[in-house]
């Protein structure tokens, strides 16, 4: 260490917060890589995955219906990114659109940048268009005269360049997303609209938003407007940020060579969640909202509320009569059979041969952790992770949520496990952080510090390799006890790029 860093490299690490260990570690990463995970078979429907029948699901709605006065619900919101990667195809588009030589069809056929083609039909059917033709016009006064193509660079212009509406550099949370009651709405209003689902009388409800400390501003305007929602804001830590490194894996030095520091990804987060008291977290992406379907999204959230309700109480008695002085045979069995077929948890093999003991130990260390239930809709080709039965360095396999960068995809037989996936994560799960006494979990003992990512980025024109923290519903839960359940597609609504925004879910119903 001391032969890589310099006095001022320790007192600017020192300044962040991290720890040398830490910086150790990663650096040890970058060295030596990190393991991929062993993929054993996906999760599907009764092999790891429940699916709840009508009548089940009334009873566990009824259940979230009956019982949230009991707790103190919140729901947590990861909303600091900004928007660049749903712009990305129009900021491409003014990069490389030679507007003295093409045609814009031209640069179409040329580029293959078709979302570009979506974007311009659909132009009037966005919820900002009103706002975009105002502003183009004011900018250029002879916009009207203008052939259809020097229109569409100068809405693009306007929609992105950091002088107009600069929409790439500013968070999804806070950019018009849908247009109803001749309103334009946010994903901050469709979030704080949808707690309706866990509000109770003479309460506030409550939402926590990561953001970036320059937009609160913004995010305070827009929610102030929701006197029965109380609102809370955390940002990404410093200390969770990871030293990035060249090629060669010796750290990466800006201009004036300081050492250059990236945020950790949205792992970083599971310090964010930590310091939340609540008993019940309810996650959900920020572009994840709908303009319909509301009905249906409120009670599936309340399905899921209400399965992790019932868990835990059955959890929560069990290790109350696990800890008394006396206790059966019967109840170890019982606990025993709850354990493998309920909480689909892998035992060791001759486990029936331990002593009581040391079964009641083994029993009661498996229930005593936090718990999440995990929505999953089926897989139709998105992007992004899904559930899998995961064996672990010890060889213990269990339920996760895997990232296609977690797994060997040079393994043939990986890589067909991961490409038989039947469902998805749409990042909607709920959190239960308490222990049957009601005391806080410390979630970071729950975390699989081996189980981040090397990623490589550039940096000034320059290749860099760069470290992501275990992510958030990935290796920082990787130690949770995790129920995946299957919920409809149609609770699922993300905006990727500009371009959902022009699917039904997102544009007025008009029937």
């Amino acid at each position: 260490m001391e032969n890589i860093f310099t006095e001022r490299d320790f007192k600017q690490i020192k300044e962040k917060g991290i720890s040398i260990e830490k910086i150790e570690q990663q650096l040890f990463f970058y060295q030596n890589g990190i393991p991929k995970i062993e993929l054993q078979k996906p999760a599907i429907i009764g092999d790891g995955i429940l699916k709840i029948q009508s009548n089940e699901k009334n009873n566990y709605i009824n259940i979230f219906d009956s019982q949230k006065q009991n707790f103190e619900i919140k729901k947590f919101v990861p909303a600091s990114g900004a928007a660049s990667r749903m712009f990305k195809f129009l900021q491409e588009f003014l990069n490389n659109f030679d507007s003295e030589n093409e045609t814009i069809n031209a640069y179409i056929n040329r580029t293959g940048n078709k979302e570009l083609e979506v974007f311009s039909v659909g132009l009037k059917n966005f919820p900002f268009y009103q706002e975009l033709l105002s502003k183009t016009k004011e900018i250029h006064p002879n916009f009207s005269s203008l052939e259809r193509d020097e229109k569409l660079l100068l809405f693009v212009k306007t929609l992105l360049e950091k002088t107009h509406l600069n929409f790439s550099e500013k968070p999804k949370g806070i950019l018009p997303f849908h247009f109803k009651n001749n309103k334009v709405v946010t994903p901050v209003e469709e979030h704080l609209t949808e707690t309706i689902f866990y509000q109770i009388p003479n309460k506030k409800s409550k939402v926590h938003f990561t953001i970036s400390n320059e937009f609160q501003s913004d995010f305070d305007k827009i929610a102030s407007s929701f006197n029965d929602v109380l609102v809370t804001y955390s940002n990404q830590k410093d200390y969770t940020d990871t030293l990035a490194v060249n090629l060669n894996n010796t750290p990466f030095r800006l201009d004036d060579g300081s050492l250059f520091f990236r945020p950790g990804g949205h792992g970083a987060l599971i310090e964010n969640l930590n310091l939340l008291q609540s008993d019940i977290i309810f996650i959900k992406n920020i572009d994840n909202v709908s303009q319909n379907h509301i009905v249906e999204i409120v009670e599936n959230k309340k399905l899921l509320g209400g399965i992790l309700i019932d868990y835990q109480n059955k959890i929560f008695n069990y290790l109350q009569e696990l800890t008394k002085n006396e206790i059966t045979s019967n109840l170890i069995e019982e606990v025993t059979t709850f354990v493998k077929e309920k909480m689909f948890q892998d035992l060791p093999h001759d486990f029936e041969k331990y002593k009581d003991d040391f079964k009641i130990e083994y029993l009661v260390k498996l229930l005593d952790r936090p718990i999440r239930i995990c929505g999953m809709v089926k897989n139709e080709g998105e992007p992004g992770g899904g559930p899998f039965w995961v064996k672990d360095s010890n060889g213990q396999i269990s339920l996760q949520i895997v990232e296609s960068s977690q797994i060997n995809i040079e393994n043939p037989q990986q890589k067909e496990i991961f490409k038989n996936a039947t469902h998805f994560n749409p990042v909607d799960i709920v959190c239960g952080i308490k222990n049957h006494r009601r005391e806080k979990f410390n979630l970071l003992d729950f975390v699989d510090h081996n189980s981040g990512f090397i990623v490589e980025k550039t940096k000034n024109g320059k290749p860099i390799k760069a470290f992501e923290l275990p992510g958030l519903w990935n290796g920082a839960m990787a130690h949770w006890n995790t129920i995946f359940v299957e919920v409809p597609l149609i609770t699922f609504n993300p905006v990727k790029t500009v371009n959902d925004l022009l699917k039904p879910s997102h544009q007025p119903n008009n029937e």
